[in-house]
């Protein structure tokens, strides 16, 4: 075969113009209002926001969790409160955790193991370990191992509960190891404002945390969790001043819950939890609920959960309470781990016999942060820690921490949830005219979506756990 010398220096003629003609359209195609390589500090504002607003919003926690435990109620379409759902409506927690806030982490930590930066990467894998927690919270089986890695696993396997739970503590503890607080700084976080000091406090809580959800499974491994703890130093929440949460501000970044209720009034407080704050004589009461529009004597009127549409129509939206305007503000805080909740587990953790301590003491202190979380006055602290119907049973530690810790987790939908499935108490009355034959749902609906997209993965996770419905009991869920 002959070789033409000129059709070859026309043909690299050719590909040299294709060539620049590329870098031409890349010129022009760059947005010169923006940066092209993503920087950690905005990643981590951003993922912060969008995932505590999906944690604090409607789907997860107004029109779900926050009814399955009876802190709120609904007012008019009482669908969500009589558990009348469908895989649609579980579709936003997956989705956002997922497709941005796993998704987004993932770019974090590359960015931070390309900058030597390991505060950031062990930020990242706390926030990580926290969403991926959430998600197997509710729904039980979730990719976990290969999720976050589209370009490698486009239909990422489920991982068991045991494995999430168990592979979350290692991740914690590989991120504790990781946070220097004399370390490089870190920019864009609006939980703890770049004090990693806290974030290694915030860790060692939320590992905490994770080892009382798995131990009743798995109690030999909590106790070496928290024996791993001590061992490291850097200890617990000291004060309300650790709390882990996302104080928002003016809009449009404000509460999801002041949101919601600029358009509508579909959400009263629970008959359940104001009757019990009343029984109390709870000084949480006025805080949680505000007094009726039109004037009742009893003040606050809680609303029964699950009633159908016309007989909630019949109480009328002025003689029943609103949640309070603490929670309704545009500024007010969404809660992520709170001091309170970390008192409540170190009680539970020596009850258990994890730990050495004294139970009552750290329950009693539990309570006490909880109070003083809302400024509530030294005296009438003293005043309700002194009634009987407060006081510390270690023999049922269960249900006083229980009882407790769900009043101490108002408005904290997903994780109060989470606790009473796990402790079972307080117990609580299914929805009046619910469709569940008499039970309270246990679960979140896998979205539909995932029967399409991953169907596999979905039907193997379906044939450990159980059917896809909402009575479906999860692992962590013993009794």
């Amino acid at each position: 075969m002959k070789i033409n010398s000129k059709h070859i220096a026309g043909l690299f003629l050719l590909l040299g113009l294709t060539t620049s003609c590329k870098d031409e359209l890349a010129k022009v195609n760059q947005n010169q209002n923006e940066a092209e390589t993503p920087q950690a500090a905005y990643l981590l504002t951003s993922t912060i926001k969008t995932t505590t607003d999906s944690y604090w919003g409607i789907s997860n926690n107004l029109a779900s969790s926050l009814l399955f435990v009876q802190h709120w109620a609904r007012i008019q379409y009482t669908d969500p409160d009589r558990y009348i759902f469908t895989n649609n409506d579980f579709n936003e927690g997956w989705s956002t955790w997922y497709s941005k806030s796993i998704s987004q982490l993932k770019i974090i930590q590359k960015l931070a193991e390309n900058t030597g930066n390991d505060n950031y990467k062990g930020v990242e894998i706390v926030l990580q370990s926290w969403v991926f927690s959430l998600l197997t919270d509710a729904y039980g089986e979730i990719p976990y191992t290969e999720a976050g890695n589209i370009d490698v696993y486009l239909t990422p396997h489920y991982d068991t509960q045991e494995k999430v739970y168990t592979g979350l503590l290692n991740d914690l503890k590989s991120a504790q190891a990781l946070l220097n607080p004399s370390g490089k700084n870190i920019e864009g976080d609006i939980i703890y404002n770049g004090s990693i000091a806290q974030w290694k406090r915030f860790t060692n809580a939320l590992r905490l945390r994770i080892a009382l959800r798995i131990a009743d499974r798995l109690p030999n491994l909590s106790k070496t969790t928290l024996q791993e703890i001590a061992a490291e130093g850097s200890g617990y929440l000291t004060s309300n001043a650790d709390n882990a949460q996302l104080i928002y501000r003016d809009a449009p970044y404000r509460n999801p819950v002041s949101a919601s209720f600029e358009a509508r009034e579909d959400y009263r407080v629970s008959k359940t939890i104001v009757d019990k704050l009343r029984s109390l004589n709870d000084p949480r009461l006025g805080i949680y609920a505000d007094t009726t529009t039109t004037s009742t004597p009893e003040k606050y009127i809680g609303v029964p959960n699950g009633l159908t549409a016309s007989d909630a129509s019949n109480l009328g939206f002025a003689r029943t309470s609103r949640p309070g305007i603490y929670f309704r503000d545009p500024h007010a805080p969404a809660v992520i781990l709170s001091f309170s909740e970390t008192l409540f587990g170190l009680s539970e953790a020596v009850s258990r016999g994890f730990i050495t301590g004294d139970a009552a003491d750290y329950y009693q202190k539990a309570i006490r942060a909880s109070l003083e979380q809302y400024n509530i006055s030294n005296d009438q602290i003293v005043s309700y820690l002194s009634q009987t119907a407060i006081k510390f049973d270690s023999n049922r530690y269960k249900k006083s921490i229980g009882e407790q810790k769900w009043i101490a987790l108002y408005g904290q939908g997903l994780e109060a949830f989470a606790e009473w499935r796990r402790l079972d108490y307080p117990q609580l009355t299914p929805a009046k005219a619910g469709a569940l034959n008499g039970k309270i749902p246990l679960r979140f609906l896998y979205p539909g979506t995932e029967q399409s997209l991953n169907g596999t993965s979905y039907k193997e996770a379906i044939a450990r756990q159980g059917s896809n419905t909402l009575l479906t009991k999860l692992w962590f869920d013993v009794e």
